[in-house]
């Protein structure tokens, strides 16, 4: 819903699809932007610190990739262009 209107906002799935995927980028993080603005009013479900506890876990025995955060960016970047 709008915060200020309370009408609900919705996309179909062709209004979706006709968004190229910079512009689906844009709107992930408009609506990342807001909820971080709002912290206190969600929790993350259960299931986010299993993977927390599996990803730190494959860091330490050494079976996760990596790549410096300015490099993930950057391939981030080219797929929305």
């Amino acid at each position: 819903m709008d915060a200020t209107s309370g009408m609900a906002i919705e996309l179909s799935s062709d209004q979706l699809d006709a968004l190229s995927v910079a512009e689906k980028v844009r709107l992930l993080e408009q609506v990342w932007q807001s909820l971080c603005c709002q912290p206190d009013t969600f929790t993350s479900p259960d299931w986010h610190a299993d993977v927390l506890v599996e990803r730190r876990q494959r860091l330490l025995d050494g079976s996760a990739t990596r790549i410096p955060w300015n490099e993930a960016k950057a391939q981030l970047q080219r797929l929305a262009e």
